[in-house]
């Protein structure tokens, strides 16, 4: 046994959903880093194709534009892959949407676009790229597929964001049931479950002062995320350390779950 480059992914091939802003840029950096070739996906192409070549002073980032709103949108982008690749070592599941309103007012159509992007659209990669990931896999190297869950999919949080919670639980689960169908093939599934991160999504929250004060306050740890907390989760995943590890769910909160 040796723990010489234990985290080191050179060689390896990384697919990240959603690689190009937020939490999925702080992974795909992370990943470039360790050595890995990632490609990375996004909805606006010019963010990633200015992403990629930002990345690209790291290692080897390519851009894949895709909006993964449709199982469609989602084969397209495996065979966009295959035509670059036949093998996937890394496949991250990042790509996420939103939607939050006060319960008397939450809309029908909240419900769809995010049970689609959130659920299904990680479901028909796994499906749609096995065969690449079958190529990857070893048994003692496995392929890898890392599920961004959240934190608001494993306990109740005051967000007002229904179906988004309900679809985060639903991928903790997803990843759970496919760990156990591709344990066989020697292809690992985890999901990562983080808490509050500098994104997007929680932009409105750090506008107001008092209440990115009040956020802070209640996590253990008295901060948000950073980038190294999350791509150094997914690294680990990635790497050789993580071989032995599928079905899990790791929490990337701060505390706020394991503390409570």
């Amino acid at each position: 046994m040796t723990t010489e480059n234990l985290f080191d992914l050179s060689g390896k091939v990384a697919l990240v959903t959603g690689g190009a802003q937020g939490m999925g840029r702080m992974i795909a950096e992370g990943l470039v880093r360790a050595g890995a070739h990632v490609y990375i996906t996004s909805r606006k192409p010019d963010l990633c194709m200015a992403t990629a070549r930002e990345l690209s002073a790291f290692g080897r980032c390519t851009a894949l534009p895709a909006d993964l709103v449709t199982p469609e949108a989602c084969t397209a982008l495996a065979g966009q892959f295959r035509s670059h690749e036949r093998a996937l070592h890394i496949l991250v599941n990042n790509a996420g949407k939103t939607w939050g309103a006060p319960l008397a007012s939450f809309p029908d159509k909240a419900w769809a676009g995010v049970m689609a992007v959130n659920v299904q659209t990680p479901f028909t990669l796994v499906r749609d790229l096995l065969p690449e990931l079958k190529n990857a896999a070893r048994p003692a190297d496995p392929a890898r597929v890392i599920n961004i869950g959240s934190l608001a999919g494993s306990a109740v949080e005051p967000l007002s964001a229904y179906s988004y919670a309900a679809s985060k639980a639903a991928v903790h689960h997803l990843s759970r049931v496919l760990a156990a169908d591709l344990a066989g093939f020697h292809i690992t599934v985890n999901a990562v479950v983080p808490g509050y991160f500098p994104t997007q999504m929680t932009s409105h929250i750090r506008a107001d002062e008092s209440a990115a004060q009040a956020l802070e306050a209640r996590v253990p740890l008295r901060r948000l995320g950073a980038a190294d907390d999350i791509a150094g989760t997914c690294i680990f995943l990635a790497s050789r350390a993580a071989a032995y590890i599928t079905g899990a769910e790791i929490p990337v909160d701060g505390g706020m779950s394991g503390c409570r």
